[in-house]
Order: C-alpha cells, then structure tokens, then sequence
C-alpha cells in the first residue's frame, strides 16, 4: 500500500478547461515547494466542457492527481464535501478551481497548521468583483456573523483554508444534506487562525457562480448557521403588533375626544394587503425550514460519483 500523504488538496471544478493546464502547472511547482508527500484530488462537479478530459490526460501522467467525477452538477458544496470524504492526507486543503485562491499560498497556510493549528483560513484583503457584489458580501458576513447561534463566522473567509485530520473526520461525520462548509468548519471548533491573502482576478473564462447560487449559499449560512430567520419573524411580528395596539389608541382617542371622519376602505384594504404580504412572508420562512426538514428525511446523497481516476492504483 502507498503511505498515506501529508497533504491532500480538494479542488472542484466545472466547466474550468480554460484554467486547467495553469492549475495543475502550479498545483505541481508548490508541491515541489512544500517537500511533503502531496495528493491533489480534482472533483468534477459535473462538467460538459473538456475539463473532464483534460483531467483524465493530467491524471495517466501522475497518479498523484486523482480525479472524482460526479454523475451530473450537484452544487459546489457537495463537490467539497465529497473531496473531504475522500481526502486521505493528515492535512487536507481546500480551494477553488479558478486560480483566484493562488496555490503558492499553500506553503503559508501549511507553517501555520505545522504550528499546531487545526484550522487555518485565508481571509482575502480585497476582491475583485463589482461594487454591487461587494456590498453584498459586506453586508452577508457581518449579517452572518453577528447571528451565529453561538460561533464566530470569520469575516471574508472562504472555502480556502487547510484543516487537520481530525477535523476533516469531524466534519465527514455530520449528516446534514444543506451543506455550508466553512459554516461546519467553524462550529467544529478547534484552534483555529487566518491568515490574509491578495485574492487574485479568475484567470479565463467566467465565474460559474451564478448570482442565485450565491443566495442559494447564504441560505444555507442563514438557515443553517444563524438565527436570523427567526429573528425577522419575531421583530415583524413584534412591530406589528405594537403598530396595531397604537392604531387602536388613535383610532379610539379620535372617536372619543374629536369629530374627526376616518375614511375605512382605503385604509383598510391597504392595511389587509400589507398584513397579508407580511404573513406570506414569514410562512415561506416557516416553509423553508421544513424543507428543510424533509430533504433530511428522504436521506437523499448529497452526490452521485460517476467515476475515480488513480484511486484503484493505491492496492
């Protein structure tokens, strides 16, 4: 049997075959830098580009690229945690397929964990996206991060990190099927540090990360994570009702000390219509949380593998 490595590197990727010979080109290079017995395990998250490919060429020529391909597109997070259930290193490594998390800053985060870390992840000092979206990641790590049922989110910390076997292990044992990683990450707990990085521009081609991804992603942190779902629910519900008592009081002071005509219809419609869009709104609350529910209960995987590359090799 080969002996387990050092360090395993998650990479996911989809539709990257723009991105692909200058990842494994540096993926490789650090290698060299870091010195230490390295796996690099590419999860296909279902691509219909070249990048399977590729992959395929790059993996024949070095069994320490492995490659897992899943039977069609189940979301970034699964191809994550698929990486993570299959990562064999004492170390394991996170990172995305695009370039924008530089592969030279794994001997970085590597020092750190050596230091006696379990957790170290890189917090990116810019971006390079456009104003609207940075405003939103602002706004959605502070949001998530002042919620959190009892765990400090770190502000700007992406799925880019380097963790330890134990709390790879840890992380691999939770069953729930809206997966937020970097959420699991910091509930695990741990000593854990960041570590600040220039978050480098996409290398080619476009981001696959599509704008409801991203709200489908801070769902999972919300629901998941945090108690603001709960919390908009009760300040409505709150506000409301003190509105309505005061309504109450100026309704009943004008009946009863003036002459003044309230007109009703208009007024009350308006108020109907306003009350009920409210309600709407705190049941689809309610009803995401129970699908929530029920997608645990249909015990459904998280991904289908279509194949592994350079697995077998290892008996």
């Amino acid at each position: 049997m080969i002996p387990m490595p050092e360090l395993s590197i998650i990479i996911p990727v989809y539709n990257e075959h723009e991105t692909i010979p200058e990842l494994v080109g540096r993926l490789l290079k650090t290698a060299v830098l870091l010195n230490i017995s390295c796996e690099m395990l590419f999860v296909d998250d279902g691509s219909t580009d070249q990048t399977p490919a590729l992959l395929y060429e790059y993996a024949a020529k070095d069994m320490r690229i492995k490659i897992i391909s899943f039977s069609r597109n189940f979301g970034h997070q699964a191809a994550v945690s698929a990486g993570l259930t299959y990562a064999r290193g004492n170390a394991i490594a996170v990172m995305d397929g695009d370039l924008q998390d530089p592969p030279e800053f794994l001997p970085s985060l590597y020092a750190l964990y050596k230091e006696g870390n379990d957790v170290v992840y890189a917090v990116r000092t810019s971006r390079k996206e456009g104003f609207i979206k940075r405003c939103a990641y602002f706004l959605f790590y502070r949001i998530a991060r002042a919620t959190g049922d009892g765990i400090a989110l770190p502000l700007h910390a992406g799925d880019f990190s380097l963790m330890s076997r134990r709390v790879v292990d840890h992380i691999n044992r939770f069953p729930e099927r809206g997966r937020y990683v970097r959420g699991l990450r910091s509930w695990v707990g741990f000593r854990q540090v960041g570590l600040s990085y220039e978050r480098d521009e996409r290398h080619d081609g476009v981001s696959k990360y599509s704008i409801f991804k991203l709200f489908r992603l801070a769902y999972d942190c919300f629901f998941g994570f945090t108690r603001l779902p709960l919390l908009i629910i009760n300040v409505l519900a709150f506000v409301f009702s003190l509105l309505s008592c005061l309504g109450i009081a100026v309704i009943f002071g004008l009946r009863l000390f003036t002459h003044a005509y309230i007109p009703g219809f208009a007024s009350t419609a308006i108020l109907i219509l306003f009350t009920g869009g409210i309600q709407l709104f705190m049941l689809g609350i309610v009803g995401e949380y129970m699908k929530r529910l029920y997608d645990e209960v249909r015990q459904r995987p998280l991904y289908l593998v279509d194949k592994k590359i350079n697995f077998d090799r290892e008996s």
